[in-house]
């Protein structure tokens, strides 16, 4: 249960991250359209939600190896989807830069 716990506590900093980052983003650049900022803060919060709740509900009870690729998956998904929604924020950055040099 322990790991569990550990899991859980990975995944909610590192959407909060995403979240705080985000929401700083948009507090130093008040030009940017907030709908932009506010579709990766809400795409964050789904990963969240979608990784939480397949923590607790694992294909394979019974089985040990399918378990531990159950949660190696998780823990996969969590880092391609953070990495995708900071590559968003990213190019966001790039392009309000890209806009005030003009």
């Amino acid at each position: 249960m322990a790991a569990i716990r550990q899991l859980k506590k990975e995944i909610d900093n590192q959407v909060f991250e995403v979240v705080s980052d985000s929401l700083l983003f948009l507090s130093m650049n008040p030009e940017q359209d907030v709908e932009e900022v506010t579709e990766i803060v809400h795409e964050a919060v789904k990963l969240r939600n979608d990784l939480i709740g397949r923590i607790y509900h694992p294909e394979d009870k019974g089985n040990a190896k399918a378990i531990r690729d159950h949660f190696r998956s998780v823990k996969n998904d969590l880092a391609e989807g953070i990495d995708l929604l900071c590559q968003k924020l990213s190019k966001l950055s790039s392009e309000n830069k890209k806009s005030k040099q003009k």
